[in-house]
This record gives C-alpha cells, structure tokens and sequence, in this order.
C-alpha cells in the first residue's frame, strides 16, 4: 500500500525525514510511532502530496507521490485538528464536503451512526467537544470510502468508551479491505489494534515490521512469587547473585532476567527450601519495546 525508499525531506540545514525506507502491506492496521519531531507529521504530508520531498522517492497504491492526484481520491485522512464550519450542524458539515468532493449524500446518515454523532447531528460543531470534533473528522474522511485511511491521533479528546469504539471502528474498516495508517502516542491502544509498526527517531526508520516482532523480541522478565511472604527475600538474593536485578512489588519478585533463567532460579528456591506458587515471564509491552528502541536499546 505504502513504499518508501530514502525519502528525504530538509528544511535548512535539518532533516526532518531521513532517507526513510519502509513498506506497509495492504490490508493492517499500521501503527507509526515515534517521538514529538520524529518526522510522523512530514512523512504524512509528503504522501498526500501536501509536502515536497528534497530527495528520494514513494508509491501510494502504486503512484508516485509526485503524482498525487492519482490516487488521493482512494485516500481518507485526518491529520492534525480537523477543520469545519463552526456555525453549521454535523450534518452539514457532511454535506458541504460531500458536494465538494463529489461523494454521495447517501452515506452521511451511515457514516454518523459508524462514529456515534447520529443523535447529536443536527447541533452546531461549534458546540462540540474536542472529542466529538475528532469523531466527526473521521466520518469526514470516510466520505469516499477509502482503500487508505490515514488518521493522526484519531483518539484526541475521547474517553476511554470513545478510544474503545475508535478502536473498534479500525478493526471493521480493516476487515472490510482497508488499510489504516495510524499515528498515535497512545502506545497501549496501538497494541491492542497495529498489526504492522513503524517506529521513526531523528526522521529515519528504527523499525519497520509485524508489532509482534517488536513486543514479542522483548522479554519484560520475570515474575517469582513463594508460598510465604518471608521467602521474598530468599528468592531476591538468589536472582541478585546471578547478576540480575530484583525488586519486590507486594508478594511477588519482579526480576529483570531472560526467559530462560526461570530454570535455574526454581532449581535455586528449591535448594534453598523455597516452594515458588508463581513463576512465569513477562512479556514486555509495545511502550516498553519503544522506549528501549529510541533509547539506543538492543
């Protein structure tokens, strides 16, 4: 869906993207994940043609995107804060844009129901929440039923029932065909919906994959938990004495180790008379894996 092979582009002496090589299969929810200044924002731009790249070069479905009119009607975006007349209701908003890009009016009323405004469509945007503003921003960019959707931080402004229905509103827009391109710092809810990542630092790419290659690459470690509270401290000193660092959080040690020295570490509580209830890895989250990798981690 999406190519990029050393896009670039520089302002001045700084590059915001740099040469960026990466490929988005068709049909994923793509997370893209980097930190404030990494680029997301110019990349984004410079595939719906808004931005001019200094060097390097992209396809979108195919297109170059020195051609963008050859493929920005198959295209839905929301980048940054949507925009809307307001004085007018939801409704209207809709049907401007619809008149404007030559979409059907047909779809309006589907589209309110999709993002849960139907009951509010007919109140002024100026009224509305940032969150209510975000949801209509989507409807909007649902308009041409896109074969790409590219939201930038599409869970603005929502509550934790708006995150879950944004969340669930991607998985059916990908099982129906399309491919969403999503940035977001809500590292947690990209967990739960990415199937595809691309982590950008400095505008060039750290990682570009599958999620689970990034979560599932990264151990958290472990988690030891004796049959007695007072053992805490047995199970501490034996991990501390192989090199690892331990700490107690309750009745539990959480010790920084590879998945596989909970094998020695039970073999060690049991010749030291400690019976382990609990012993098991942890794997460590999207957030944790991020950090690691902008961080200069392995």
């Amino acid at each position: 869906m999406i190519v990029t092979e050393g896009l670039t582009k520089r302002y001045g002496q700084r590059d915001a993207v740099s040469s960026l090589t990466v490929s988005i299969p068709r049909g994923v929810i793509a997370g893209f994940v980097g930190p404030n200044g990494s680029g997301k924002t110019t990349t984004i731009r410079m595939l719906l043609g808004l931005v001019r790249p200094t060097s390097g070069t992209a396809q979108v479905m195919g297109h170059p995107i020195t051609h963008p009119r050859q493929y920005l009607h198959r295209i839905g975006a929301l980048i940054e804060g949507p925009a809307f007349y307001p004085g007018l209701s939801a409704r209207a908003n809709l049907q401007v844009l619809a008149t404007l890009g030559g979409f059907p009016r047909s779809r309006i009323e589907g589209l309110l129901e999709q993002v849960g405004l139907a009951d509010r469509a007919r109140e002024r945007v100026g009224g509305y929440s940032l969150g209510m503003k975000q949801r209509l921003g989507v409807a909007a960019a649902l308009l041409p039923e896109p074969e790409l959707l590219i939201l930038d931080e599409p869970a603005n402004g929502l509550d934790p029932p708006g995150i879950h229905e944004m969340r669930a509103l991607m998985r059916s827009l990908r099982d129906a065909g399309a491919t969403i391109f999503v940035s977001s710092h809500l590292l947690g809810e990209l967990e739960q919906v990415a199937d595809w990542l691309v982590v950008l630092k400095d505008g060039a790419s750290l990682f570009a994959g599958p999620t689970t290659e990034v979560v599932g690459a990264r151990s958290g470690g472990l988690v030891a938990r004796p049959e007695r509270v007072e053992e805490l401290e047995v199970v501490e000193r034996i991990a501390m004495s192989k090199g690892y660092a331990a700490t107690r959080r309750q009745d539990a040690v959480h010790i920084t180790a590879p998945a596989d020295f909970a094998g020695p570490l039970n073999r060690g509580c049991m010749s030291a008379g400690v019976t382990l209830v609990e012993l098991h890895p942890v794997q460590a989250t999207l957030e944790e894996s991020f950090l690691t990798m902008i961080e200069g981690g392995a």
